[in-house]
């Protein structure tokens, strides 16, 4: 068990967290992963298929686009933090609901407090609206680094759309350097 399960463990018992109907189907609850000085703080949406067999963030398709996005900003995967929005996987990969976010914020927050992370990365629009609490424009707002909250965001593409849409690559690597940038600052 990492640093950070431990630190969640003795806030709510994460790992038998029953505070919604996600815990029902899931395999594992899926906390996070990285280093808990992290500069970078990447937050997804929710665990996958392969991510709820391993119980670590971003192992499947879309963390494979994710570690070349990162590679080619030169960040390294073992310097950030990952996230999720919620835990635990939807069923059917569907897109987490009002009631599951709100369930899980405890422990986003705590981990936000821990971490406390330079640039806070809100991977597609579930997180960034999650996080945020307002609609987002992902066109118009992706790649901008502002404040929230007294420390710096940056919205971008989730990896998987990438996946689904090869366009949004060139956005999603740009946006990736400008992360970098902001890190270092």
């Amino acid at each position: 068990m990492d640093r950070m399960t431990e630190i969640l463990c003795r806030i709510d018992d994460v790992l038998k967290c029953p505070r919604c109907d996600l815990s029902l189907s899931r395999t594992n609850v899926v906390i996070g992963s990285g280093p808990l000085d992290a500069r970078i703080m990447l937050i997804g949406e929710a665990p996958g298929r392969n991510e709820d067999k391993q119980g670590k963030p971003f192992v499947g398709a879309a963390g494979k686009v994710l570690n070349l996005v990162l590679e080619s900003a030169g960040i390294r995967r073992d310097d950030v933090y990952i996230a999720n929005v919620v835990k635990c996987r939807p069923p059917e990969n569907r897109v987490p609901k009002k009631d599951e976010i709100e369930a899980c914020s405890v422990y986003l927050k705590k981990q936000l407090e821990v971490i406390s992370p330079k640039v806070v990365v809100l991977l597609g629009k579930t997180a960034a609206e999650s996080y945020l609490g307002r609609k987002v424009v992902m066109g118009e707002e992706h790649g901008k680094p502002f404040k929230h909250e007294d420390r710096t965001v940056v919205i971008t593409y989730h990896p998987a759309a990438i996946i689904y849409n090869r366009k949004l690559k060139d956005a999603l690597e740009s946006d990736f350097k400008v992360i970098r940038k902001a890190a270092l600052e």
